[in-house]
């Protein structure tokens, strides 16, 4: 196990091909997939197929910009996962902040704990000029962790999505924390 980050709670760790019951569970929760997919399940298929070998690809490509494998530091307990990837192929300096948790793990500080040490690490070891990171303007939850982990509203826009789900009407946010502009 190849652990990128430690904090108070937590610990951020590579995936392996271990983790495809894991992801499957997480994506098929509709509470954790209503701002993503309107509450629709990942199938197992594209788990396996495409959303684990994303995850692999980056490490092999990035190094320490990917997603991370979120557990309890006691215990083991999977929670879910953080991204934390450049928004560009060959800029490393900008970065998009992201995450995903059991709902057994709301509510209790982990996003922002989890967020709060990616935007540190990026800024004080990794080079990242840029921390950015989008929801939906209803999901007010990620909203909140975004602000608590230091980025500020920059936009508001529009996608064009095939399918709208209910709350796209009203667009998605863009949050952004440059490192010049952070508080030590």
């Amino acid at each position: 196990m190849t652990v990128f980050l430690t904090t108070e709670r937590l610990v951020l760790r590579r995936f392996t091909g271990a983790d495809v019951d894991h992801l499957v569970e997480l994506d098929g929760d509709p509470e954790v997939m209503r701002y993503l997919t309107g509450g629709r399940a990942t199938p197992r298929e594209v788990v396996e197929r495409e959303v684990l070998p994303r995850f692999l690809d980056h490490y092999e490509r990035y190094g320490t910009l990917g997603w991370w494998a979120a557990e309890e530091r006691v215990g083991g307990a999977f929670l879910g996962w953080f991204e934390f990837r450049p928004t560009g192929t060959e800029d490393r300096g900008e970065v998009e902040l992201g995450y995903r948790l059991r709902r057994s793990a709301w509510g209790r500080g982990y996003a922002t704990e989890g967020a709060r040490a990616l935007v540190r690490r990026g800024f004080e070891e990794l080079g990242v000029r840029r921390v950015v990171a989008y929801t939906m303007t209803v999901n007010s939850g990620s909203r909140r962790v975004m602000a608590k982990a230091g980025l500020s509203c920059v936009r508001t826009f529009h996608e064009d999505h095939p399918e709208p789900i209910p709350g796209s009407e009203l667009g998605e946010v863009e949050y952004a924390l440059e490192a010049a502009g952070r508080r030590p």
